[in-house]
């Protein structure tokens, strides 16, 4: 049976994954199209509503992502948010220009007095994450204001006679409070959808995608150990059995005792599994690098390389799974083809060669982290896999600003051990999405022993998270942060100084490279 979805038309944001994941949430079946898709396709889709996305673009520069305004037409509820509510108020006949005071961060939300009922899931103030440049000066006919932040007069909008509502800020991230009713309240009420999609039966559709795209082939997958890439070999295992081979690749990028502590946790798994020592490849490509970007696709290339060379080794298999996320995908590429910018190559995805000596496999690629956990639960999987905190695949490389070296990454190994020992036994690890030390490329000066140091600085990087899209500093207790500190400068050498990362993502990314 092919459903009907909540259609999704893409503008550029890099949150628009964020929506569809909140209506997956609800329980409801949504897709995800570019926003130049025709006009004919959509219809075919007989779409339930559209939600159009936001966008790093202003509606008024030329070349900008358009609407098709006979998409308006359609009889369909629409919301757009934040571009997707300019491009709305342009194509409509209102006018947008650039804001005086742009927002950036989270504001205080009122909705009108006049405004319908579906804003009611807002009080008087309600925080709202902004994150635009651009204001709506002059509503189109037939639409009214519906809320407003202290900066922005037309934080909403609304025409209730065609269901068509504009948002300025982002209902869909955690900073939203009301956010998630507000888009249940939407699609439950305006647009009257009852419950139609389950992540089970997402998993059973892709068993079968596995199956059919694999044939009677083999397949070998990319096993580092994470959530990711665990959850990916046991559906690839479902499918395929005995045709399913999982490699390990130490790239002698690891943190401290991890291929040892893996090796364990995956072989109680029942997964056949190989370990390849590839550190001599991996560190003589990276000799000298220091660009972040050049090292990721340096590793990137290098993981293909090795896939390659023991894939002919074994028989020439043409598949190679991966545990691509969408995280990956949206800071790497647009995946839907949407005009989003990327924000940087992450190994498995902007890392990879143009020309690829396999097909991927790639059935997680659609879903977030808490999502994959989700699913890890639903295969059976314990909790010290489901709730491992998550680890970039081209490892310390991109924990080193700078050149990466044998030593460096010694001593950051340290480093990251402390912080992680020291986390682990305290309180914090639950409330935790990410914690661990970065190897900054600067020097300071130091005393110890009587004597003058001029040794390297280590940052301390702990934030919360549900699905790695936004993320906020988790500010760990001053006694642990003493003792981290204290630990890592009397027993690291090389570091006479330690620092705490304050910053929230966005502006910032989770990882510094």
């Amino acid at each position: 049976m092919t459903l009907s979805p909540v259609l999704i038309l893409d503008f550029g944001s890099q949150l628009t994954q964020n929506i569809a994941r909140r209506i997956r949430e609800m329980e409801i079946y949504s897709e995800i199209l570019p926003a130049s898709t025709p006009l004919g396709e959509i219809r075919r889709k007989n779409p339930l509503a559209l939600i159009l996305s936001g966008g790093p673009a202003s509606v008024y520069e030329p070349g900008a992502p358009a609407l098709d305004p006979a998409l308006l037409e359609m009889g369909l509820p629409v919301l757009g948010i934040c571009y997707g509510m300019q491009i709305l108020a342009h194509t409509a006949g209102g006018k947008v220009e650039r804001a005086k005071v742009r927002e950036y961060g989270v504001q205080p939300f009122s909705p009108a007095n006049n405004a319908s009922p579906l804003w009611q899931v807002f009080p008087a103030g309600s925080p709202v994450l902004m994150s635009h440049g651009d204001t709506i000066i002059s509503l189109p006919p037939g639409f009214s204001a519906a809320g407003q932040t202290p900066t922005t007069p037309v934080a909403a909008m609304e025409n209730r006679k065609k269901g068509i509502y504009g948002v300025q800020f982002h209902p869909e991230v955690t900073q939203t409070t009301g956010g998630v009713e507000f888009l249940r309240h939407f699609l439950r009420d305006i647009c009257g959808i009852s419950k139609n999609w389950t992540l089970k039966g997402y998993l059973d559709r892709h068993v079968e995608a596995i199956q059919t795209q694999v044939g009677s082939e083999h397949l070998i997958c990319a096993l580092s150990g994470g959530i990711d890439s665990t959850v990916t070999a046991l559906l690839c295992h479902r499918a395929l059995k005995s045709r399913f081979h999982a490699f390990f690749v130490d790239n002698g990028l690891l943190r401290k005792n991890e291929l040892s502590e893996l090796r364990g946790d995956l072989d109680s798994l029942g997964i056949p599994l190989e370990v390849i020592d590839a550190r001599t490849l991996f560190l003589d490509r990276l000799r000298g690098v220091a660009d972040p970007e050049k090292k990721r696709k340096i590793i990137g290339r290098a993981f293909i390389d090795v896939f390659g060379r023991e894939a002919k080794r074994r028989g020439d298999y043409r598949f190679l799974a991966q545990g691509t996320l969408y995280p990956d995908v949206i800071e790497s590429v647009s995946s839907f083809g949407g005009p989003s910018a990327v924000i940087k190559s992450h190994h498995n995805v902007g890392g990879l060669p143009k020309r690829m000596p396999f097909a991927l496999v790639e059935p997680l690629r659609e879903l977030f982290k808490d999502e994959v956990r989700r699913l890890g639960r639903e295969l059976g999987l314990p909790d010290r896999f489901v709730s491992r905190q998550p680890f970039p695949g081209p490892g310390l490389a991109i924990r080193i600003l700078g050149s990466v070296t044998e030593e460096r990454l010694e001593i950051l190994r340290e480093a990251d051990a402390i912080v992680r020992e020291e986390v682990e036994a305290s309180p914090h690890r639950s409330a935790l999405w990410q914690y661990f030390a970065v190897l900054l490329p600067v020097k300071s000066v130091g005393v110890m022993g009587d004597a003058r140091t001029y040794e390297n600085v280590a940052a301390i990087r702990a934030v919360q998270s549900v699905d790695g899209m936004t993320a906020d500093v988790h500010f760990l207790d001053p006694a642990i942060l003493a003792r981290i500190s204290h630990r890592i400068i009397a027993t690291v050498p090389g570091i006479n100084r330690v620092v705490f990362d304050i910053s929230p993502k966005p502006p910032s990314t989770i990882e510094w490279e």
